[in-house]
């Protein structure tokens, strides 16, 4: 039997094309319109530096994401799981049923602006992706360099984050390691890591006010790949992403262990369906940015069923 998983991806795969396949929805593009007569920043008007300022780029991916679910929610089978990575927990927690689409995209700038006030002036953060590492090693290097392990993506793939300086220092090291390879994220927060402690309470106060629901579907915890069976689990959830190691691992883990047959990343970008099908080569993977109609992803669905 076919089982389905959303994924919904985090920073990295902004475009100034990430809203071009829902408006062709009648129903996202009025929401999508909405939230623009709100205040909301088109990406098309955005420059390549823009879409990656962090204060920008987390609500607009919030916003891409849950547009192609408006979009596609009619022509696709009902998710058995929904999976999302750093911002992209946000928005499964919406399309879990546990948030509006409205508050996550507001829940969304709060959390961006509670984080990018963390970074202190004159001392920059960054991130930085390593392969070719075992996280035992990983978690051992960043103990002695000051620097903390972000996002585990694997047994030899991790994200480490910290001051911009440390970080660099970290990756001369590295780049002498012969099978370590080094990627620069275009992230400037150390997203996941106790130097974000201060935007805890800020964001633990803008969750308290909005009404949370009782999900309509799973949506797996990225620190742990637990599943989120009640409001009160996914505000642990999301609170405890700010500060704690993702474990995107073992998300990967779970949705393989609950049978899922089919995985359709949520856009922008593909980078976790490429991710999910290279781990698990049996589980049918795609995103949405891979179609140029909604219409094909549909088709696409109904073909691994």
């Amino acid at each position: 039997m076919a089982r389905l998983a959303l994924l919904c991806p985090g920073q990295g795969g902004q475009s100034a094309q990430m809203l071009t396949l829902a408006q062709s929805d009648a129903a996202a593009r009025h929401w999508l319109q909405r939230l623009e007569a709100d205040g909301a920043v088109q990406p098309a008007a955005l420059t390549m530096q823009a879409l990656f300022d962090n204060r920008l780029a987390q609500p607009l991916i919030v916003i891409a994401t849950l547009a192609n679910w408006l979009a596609l929610r009619t022509l696709l089978p009902s998710p058995a799981l929904v999976a999302g990575y750093s911002i992209g927990e946000w928005s499964a927690h919406a399309i879990g049923g546990t948030l509006t689409p409205d508050a996550a995209v507001q829940l969304a700038r709060q959390r961006a602006q509670a984080m990018q006030d963390c970074v202190l002036p004159g001392v920059p953060q960054r991130m930085l992706a390593i392969s070719g590492m075992l996280t035992a090693e990983v978690q051992e290097f960043c103990a002695h360099h000051q620097l903390q392990v972000a996002i585990i993506t694997g047994p030899d793939a991790a994200i480490i984050a910290g001051v911009a300086s440390r970080v660099a220092e970290a990756a001369t090291i590295l780049q002498t390691m012969p099978r370590c390879h080094l990627t620069e994220l275009p992230v400037h927060i150390a997203s996941h890591t106790t130097l974000m402690a201060a935007a805890v309470p800020l964001i633990h106060a803008a969750l308290d006010a909005v009404p949370l629901s009782a999900p309509t579907l799973p949506v797996l915890a990225g620190v742990d790949g637990s599943v989120c069976h009640t409001p009160q689990q996914s505000r642990q959830a999301l609170l405890a992403q700010i500060t704690q190691t993702i474990r995107w691992d073992w998300c990967m883990e779970s949705l393989n262990e609950a049978g899922i047959t089919i995985a359709l990343e949520l856009g922008p970008g593909n980078a976790l369906s490429k991710m999910l099908q290279a781990r698990y080569p049996q589980i049918a993977c795609r995103s949405v940015a891979d179609f140029r109609h909604l219409e094909a992803v549909a088709d696409w669905v109904s073909r691994q069923s």
